[in-house]
């Protein structure tokens, strides 16, 4: 196996704006409903001078049904209070209501890597929406297994990283992933990866991946899927981002989006057409990770958008 690493000399971003929230924090929150949990939650938070900037909630069923939340706030110097606030989140939500808590201070971004191969569209959007800072994490490399985008991806300032993966057997290629990403991730992104991962590698990476598709599964399964709509006159071109479980292309929808077409259009305009709403689908689906606005329950997913 050849590993390559293209790295900038200057990987300085350009001078500007930062979105990057200071002193906020998100707090996400799921469990059995039950009476109260809103206004302990709050207790706990006014007791610590927070002010709550959004809260957003969602139960699908109020007799003892699920319930999810999503709080974002603001507190004077944050990270010295985060240790008391989860000691008392410990004591009025789980042990008092059994429910299940993540708080993470959003000004420390998420780390990603996102694996592509000779498909760009969707890499080349996400580098340009980040170097934009419309999407709050830090891309900690790209790892493709051809080497065609090592150039565009080394023009933003981001580690690449070329790591063959021919044939039917994929652990060395699988082995030097999971050495890139120990440590160094907190989610990956799959911006038309065209290699399955098998459940070893989801399992051994510990951390959530998240696929963009086509949405003309489980039709059209194998290459050249637009020409083969174009064959059968489909009327909606579309995509799907979902994260990846160990059954291929059924994990968990994140978001989808459709566009029409019509008898006019040739197999290269609905190709176009599905690469826009792909890049669409894509960026939007790793913003709300990014920002805490996911919440997994089983193979579904509470999207607070």
């Amino acid at each position: 196996m050849t590993l390559t690493q293209h790295v900038p000399a200057s990987a300085a971003r350009p001078a500007g704006k930062t979105n990057r929230p200071g002193h906020q924090a998100s707090l996400i929150v799921q469990g059995a409903d039950a009476t109260g949990i809103v206004a302990a939650l709050t207790t706990v938070l006014s007791g610590h001078s927070a002010n709550i900037v959004s809260l957003d909630q969602y139960s699908d069923n109020p007799q003892g049904g699920a319930f999810f939340q999503r709080t974002v706030f603001t507190m004077d110097a944050l990270q010295a209070a985060l240790p008391d606030l989860r000691a008392e989140l410990d004591e009025h939500l789980v042990k008092k209501f059994g429910l299940a808590y993540t708080l993470r201070d959003l000004s420390v971004p998420k780390r990603v890597a996102i694996f592509a191969s000779k498909s760009d569209h969707c890499l080349l959007d996400l580098l340009w929406r980040h170097r934009q800072e419309q999407l709050p994490v830090d891309i900690a490399m790209v790892i493709s297994n051809h080497p065609d985008v090592a150039e565009e991806v080394r023009s933003f300032g981001i580690p690449f990283f070329h790591v063959p993966s021919m044939g039917p057997d994929k652990s060395a290629a699988e082995a030097e992933h999971l050495r890139l990403l120990k440590d160094n991730v907190d989610f990956v992104v799959l911006a038309r990866y065209m290699q399955i991962l098998s459940g070893d590698f989801i399992e051994q990476a510990g951390v959530p991946i998240i696929n963009i598709h086509h949405s003309f599964l489980p039709a059209f399964i194998g290459a050249g899927p637009y020409a083969k709509a174009k064959e059968r006159g489909v009327k909606l071109v579309g995509a799907t981002a979902h994260y990846v479980t160990e059954d291929l292309d059924e994990g968990p929808i994140i978001e989808q989006d459709v566009v029409r077409v019509s008898h006019a259009d040739t197999a290269t305009d609905l190709a176009r057409r599905g690469a826009d709403v792909e890049r669409a689908v894509l960026s939007r689906a790793v913003l709300w990770h990014a920002e805490d606005r996911v919440v997994r329950n089983g193979n579904h997913t509470i999207v607070f958008a």
